[in-house]
């Protein structure tokens, strides 16, 4: 199932995408934003009453997480490229819930770089609040898939030697633009395109640790939320984006997340 949140006429609301590739709203939203952090609501309620054709409404992002939980150089190809090392475990960092943007807005290009790369990637979103969970267990905490950009001022990262700046702008991370939840997350074709040029070209059965693996490595370090997000890290071919790019990342069971520098 395709699941997407988006702005209406009455607000903010989550919506299933059909057969015929109309949103059906929730009865409920997958996430209470309003209380504390809950888990995702699994048991989903549709108002099949009422319908929105896609072009009708605004897509935003598919959830607010409370921090986004990147994973470096889980391609070997793209260890290759940055000329690092392969690593045994997981390379783990952080961007700030403030990075985040939705499917067809613009990435702002700060004053303060003077590159700014794409990392196409796909991102597990957590349905239940976990921590210390094996790897055979995962997915019984992922709520499903979604797409990611990695957005990098790929000097800062060289300059500063750890990576908190260059990943951290606002506008660093569109994520969506939906949610797939019943997909094979091992064996997905990923594409990212820059002005209709095909960049980078793989298939997440290349990753070096796979998607239960990364979130038993990540929960037993911190306490995961529902409505997190673990980016799983990206293939080959990243590369420098300029003011007026287009740049679209498209992983064939969720879609095409698309956005303007």
């Amino acid at each position: 199932m395709k699941f997407i949140r988006f702005i209406s006429e009455n607000g903010e609301k989550s919506g299933l995408i059909n057969k015929e590739n109309l949103i059906n709203p929730l009865k409920q939203d997958y996430i209470n934003y309003d209380s504390d952090l809950k888990d995702i609501n699994f048991e989903i309620e549709v108002d099949n009453s009422k319908s929105y054709k896609l072009e009708d409404i605004k897509i935003i992002e598919p959830v607010k997480p409370s921090k986004i939980v990147c994973v470096g150089l889980n391609y070997i190809e793209h260890g290759e490229e940055l000329n690092m090392d392969i690593p045994n475990e997981p390379k783990i960092f952080l961007k700030p819930s403030t990075t985040t943007i939705p499917h067809e807005e613009k990435i702002n290009y700060p004053s303060m770089t003077n590159q700014v790369d794409y990392e196409g990637e796909l991102a597990i979103v957590i349905g239940k609040k976990c921590k210390d969970i094996e790897a055979n267990y995962a997915r019984d905490y992922i709520f499903g898939y979604t797409i990611l950009n990695d957005v990098t001022a790929r000097d800062l990262q060289s300059i500063d030697g750890q990576w908190t700046r260059a990943k951290s702008f606002d506008t660093f991370c569109p994520i969506g633009p939906v949610i797939n939840t019943n997909m094979d997350a091992k064996n997905q074709k990923i594409k990212t395109k820059v002005n209709g040029i095909i960049k980078q070209d793989s298939n997440t059965n290349n990753m070096i640790f796979d998607t239960n693996e990364l979130l038993s490595f990540i929960s037993k370090i911190m306490t995961l939320n529902s409505g997190d997000i673990i980016a799983t890290g990206t293939p080959k071919g990243v590369g420098p984006l300029i003011l007026g790019d287009i740049v679209e990342i498209t992983i064939e069971d969720i879609g095409t997340l698309r956005n303007y520098i």
